[in-house]
């Protein structure tokens, strides 16, 4: 057994190894490596943790599994504790040998710039409560709290990984990823996303295809926008109608409104859900007018008094929603 700068140098059983979650998915083609190995021998040892987690080396030890070895020299790194070292590890080695595609680079950019996030929020707690920053003392006007804004993050994460894209090259990227798994978004927009994944990782370019599900995204949008504009200017119309017919000297009993399925309800406030998000509402209360604000005012009034009706009746019904 040897030693060395940070290492214990030792054989270890193959099997005893433990790859773990990594972000390389693709090992390349391995015969040129597994020859080499076969005729020279294994030049630089698998590094591993002390519990024996891989930490740089998975296409060596992919190599030497298909060679059928028994046993491998490693080198035990007893310094690798934390998520955030293992990801430098990793790129380190990936940097030596196969470079990450653009997806698998997006992968290990977004756990890197979650890391420094989570760091810079621990070092803040750390300096708001440190013995130089107390109440009474001046401290906090001394000693800030590291700042950490986001756009230096994804800068410092992007810069971790040797080889890889530009981080607004890389956030595209996750924007697709973001978009392929929102189960909130159409089965056909997500589809599009799952594609253009598809053409990055056989070398297409990210720009294009990042503005072609952008634009679809953009449009989808537009249109929820539109038809809620066209239900408002409906509410609207119908308010100002009933406004001009005259009120009746008598009392008459009401004709019954139109009753409309309750599909069309659910279709309704499926389209409604959050518009408050897609609004500025700083913008509509200088552009709309007085009507027009009058009038959302008693659709949102008679909208409550109806919901808390329903809600009523349906606490009196639980056994007919258990049907």
């Amino acid at each position: 057994m040897s030693a060395a700068v940070g290492y214990i140098e030792l054989d270890r059983t193959v099997e005893s190894i433990q790859v773990g979650h990594r972000h390389r998915k693709d090992m390349g083609d391995l015969d040129e490596l597994i020859a080499s190995i076969e005729r020279d021998g294994l030049l630089q040892p698998i590094t591993i943790t002390p519990d024996g987690v891989l930490v740089c080396g998975a296409r060596r030890l992919a190599a030497v599994r298909r060679l059928g070895w028994r046993t491998v020299n490693v080198w035990v790194r007893s310094a690798i504790s934390d998520r955030l070292a293992h990801l430098l590890a990793e790129q380190d080695d990936n940097a030596l040998h196969k470079a990450l595609s653009p997806l698998e680079a997006e992968a290990l950019y977004r756990e890197i710039k979650q890391l420094l996030a989570e760091d810079a929020s621990r070092r803040q707690a750390a300096s708001r409560f440190s013995t130089d920053n107390q109440p009474g003392s001046d401290g906090g006007a001394n000693l800030a709290p590291p700042s950490d804004p986001v756009g230096k993050r994804r800068d410092q994460a992007a810069a971790m990984i040797p080889g890889a894209p530009k981080h607004s090259t890389l956030d595209k990227i996750g924007y697709l990823r973001d978009t392929a798994d929102d189960v909130e978004l159409p089965d056909e927009l997500r589809q599009q996303a799952r594609d253009g994944l598809a053409q990055i990782d056989a070398g297409g370019a990210v720009h294009p295809i990042y503005q072609n599900v952008r634009s679809s995204i953009d449009a989808l949008h537009a249109d929820r926008a539109s038809h809620l504009h066209a239900l408002a200017d409906e509410a609207l119309a119908r308010v100002k109608e009933a406004a001009k017919k005259p009120k009746p000297s008598t009392p008459k009993r009401p004709a019954a409104p139109a009753r409309y399925a309750v599909r069309a309800f659910v279709m309704t406030w499926g389209e409604l859900f959050a518009w408050w998000d897609r609004y500025d509402l700083d913008t509509l209360a200088r552009e709309l007018t007085d009507e027009q604000a009058n009038a959302f005012y008693a659709t949102v009034e008679g909208t409550a008094q109806a919901a808390h009706t329903l809600r009523q009746l349906r606490d009196q019904q639980p056994q007919l929603r258990a049907l």
